[in-house]
């Protein structure tokens, strides 16, 4: 009872209060809110400023995640409320673990690793669908101390290569294969692949036969899940210092040799169990989903997690927002389940809206127990976000963050003070995040003037302390540009009243005959036209200006209008509302824009096939045919010659 006092204690008050105790008294504030979690160990040192840019936060305390994920909420007599919901439409398998269930078979499972030789410390790859045994076993590693990497299961051999090499790995964890809409993707391949391009030589594999799919093992290297766990003893939670490491995280880097983002382990619980109750509202108990994916951070964060910190219901899904079978099952699973919140990306629910714009199928099902929708991982155009307030009747809070960063760095703290919605706004900093604008000449930014937006140091517990084995990148890459602060690499602005405008990543900024132009305020734009399901605008090289923007657009199903009258409509449109200076001319209708599997549109590579650069296939695009249909289209239109 004096933990969960500490924490309502701290939190009373209104959000001018709570974010300015935040940022005058930081460790004060983060004190109390650490009285929320179980220690060992609790810290008497807060934060250690000794080494900047690598800060440490409750440096002397000792505490474990997996027993803060579930053994706590066993331990506290809440074993019988369920933990974890598995939904997959495309299997049509559905499956409930209560805390109880899922302790014994994290237990058991960290025995397999013991048995494996893992040990406190040792890095373990999980390369993974969306099924309950990826959780079980990203929690068994916390349990006993190893550090795991988990590659998005898919992903190409030569990356996941890539990250055993860096990693060290000793074990991978994978499946037979994981299910996309209309195919199967075979996971044995790609592996097999990755262990002969790598050099770091794996000790074990461990994979999990999906019932039809099964493939032909290799023994003693190749053990199946099943055989892994008959002759596995339960294993109870170790003792962890608070600034060794839970997991490492690979982003892409533009070195070709990916960045491994690494979270302290104390910090992280701390900071994640706030979260679910100062952002998203979310109380112990309540049934919580993040439509993501365990391969990127808000599959760690908020599917796995934070939710669980908490003491929530999560749900792990198995499918998308279309084709799972059809643009209701979004609808159906929030119905099924009784959820209060979703969290996804706006792509998601560009994707429902280009498939049923009139929301024909949301009228199927029973909303009731829906509070709230949080979008993040691009930005919410304003039109998506006015369509889902109409059709949800809840609000719709467009959040940002990062990998880096692990939660949402600005945000509608709904838990704390509800605030009003300013469409193409990520609303204000989070309490922890002391956020800046700084211009290309280092000056701060004044209200509303662009710049590249950053974070004064230190950043709060949960963020990332480090690179994996790659401090002076980490150094130079993020905290060396503007001195003292975190460079996120995004732009935009700050308005009068505190809301933060994140307009583009910084080198979507383009010049127009010496004119900064954000590529996102020109999409924001375009995407209002009634027959535009989203787009992506991209500056292209120009001998007279610099530089030009061009639209690529994707349209809702069944628009009856033609192609070049939507164009010649898209490009009065951004005229009249951004202005002559922007030089746009050309709009292009596509069939579909080239993503990431998380949802972020690759207009970087698109660019480079519009500049005739060299490019690398992104490792992470959803399907590579759809750089062959751009480049097609952009023939058509006379962009490459």
């Amino acid at each position: 009872m004096k933990n969960q006092k500490s924490e309502s204690k701290l939190m009373s008050g209104n959000f001018k209060d709570i974010y300015r105790k935040s940022i005058t008294k930081p460790e004060e504030f983060w004190s109390e809110i650490s009285n929320d979690i179980f220690w060992f160990k609790k810290p008497t040192k807060i934060l250690n400023k000794s080494n900047p840019p690598f800060y440490k936060w409750f440096e002397d305390g000792k505490t474990n995640t997996c027993y803060n994920a579930i053994d706590i909420h066993v331990d506290k007599g809440r074993g019988d409320k369920i933990a974890l919901i598995y939904d997959s439409p495309i299997t049509s398998n559905k499956k409930k673990f209560t805390y109880k269930e899922l302790k014994q078979k994290v237990s058991k499972f960290s025995g397999v690793l013991k048995n494996q030789g893992i040990v406190k410390g040792d890095r373990v790859i999980i390369y993974m669908p969306m099924i309950p045994e990826a959780v079980i076993a990203m929690l068994a590693c916390g349990r006993i101390g190893a550090i795991h990497s988990v590659v998005f299961g898919g992903f190409a051999s030569n990356e996941l290569a890539s990250r055993i090499d860096d990693s060290k790995a000793k074990l991978l964890i994978t499946a037979s294969c994981g299910f996309e809409p209309g195919r199967t993707v075979e996971y044995k391949p790609l592996v097999d692949e990755a262990i002969k391009l790598a050099s770091h030589k794996l000790e074990r594999m461990i994979l999990f036969q999906r019932s039809g799919h099964e493939v032909k093992l290799n023994p003693p290297f190749e053990i199946s899940w099943e055989e892994s766990l008959s002759n596995a003893q339960n294993i109870d939670c170790v003792e962890m210092n608070s600034n060794e490491f839970a997991y490492i995280l690979y982003t892409s880097g533009t070195t070709g040799v990916p960045k491994g983002i690494v979270r302290d382990i104390a910090g992280h619980i701390v900071a994640l169990k706030w979260t679910m109750k100062n952002i998203y509202n979310i109380d112990a108990g309540d049934v919580w989903w993040s439509a993501s994916d365990i391969g990127w951070i808000v599959g760690h964060s908020y599917i796995v997690y934070a939710p669980l910190f908490k003491g929530c219901t999560t749900v792990l899904f198995e499918g998308k927002p279309v084709g799972t079978p059809d643009a209701g099952v979004f609808w159906r699973v929030i119905s099924e389940h009784k959820i209060k919140s979703l969290f996804t990306a706006p792509t998601a629910f560009r994707a429902i809206k280009k498939e049923d714009p009139e929301g024909k199928f949301f009228s199927k099902y029973d909303l009731s127990t829906f509070k709230s929708l949080f979008l993040a991982g691009e930005r919410a155009d304003p039109d998506t976000i006015k369509w889902a307030e109409s059709l949800l009747k809840v609000p719709v809070i467009d959040h940002w963050w990062q990998t880096e960063t692990s939660w949402a760095i600005s945000s509608n703290c709904t838990g704390i003070e509800m605030m009003k919605t300013k469409y193409g706004s990520a609303c204000k900093a989070v309490p922890g995040y002391d956020v800046k604008v700084i211009k290309p000449d280092q000056n701060l930014a004044k209200p509303n003037e662009m710049g590249d937006i950053v974070v004064k140091l230190p950043l709060p517990p949960g963020t990332f302390p480090t690179l994996w084995n790659a401090d002076e990148r980490y150094k130079t890459t993020y905290m060396t540009n503007y001195k003292g602060y975190y460079q996120t690499y995004d732009a935009g602005h700050i308005d009068d009243d505190g809301y933060i405008w994140i307009m583009s990543r910084t080198d979507d900024i383009i010049n127009v005959a010496g004119h900064r132009l954000s590529t996102g305020a020109i999409e924001e734009v375009l995407s209002e036209h009634q027959s535009v399901a989203e787009c992506a605008v991209i500056g292209i090289a120009d001998k007279l200006k610099g530089q030009l923007p061009i639209g690529l657009i994707a349209l809702k199903a069944g628009v009856q209008k033609d192609n070049e009258t939507i164009s010649k409509e898209c490009i009065q449109m951004v005229r009249d509302k951004v202005g002559p200076v922007a030089a746009f001319k050309t709009a292009i209708v596509v069939k579909r824009l080239p993503k990431t599997r998380s949802g972020k549109i690759l207009r970087g590579t698109v660019r480079k096939i519009a500049d005739k650069e060299e490019y690398k296939m992104p490792a992470t695009i959803d399907d590579p045919a759809i750089l062959k249909e751009i480049k097609e289209d952009l023939i058509k239109n006379g962009i490459l010659k």
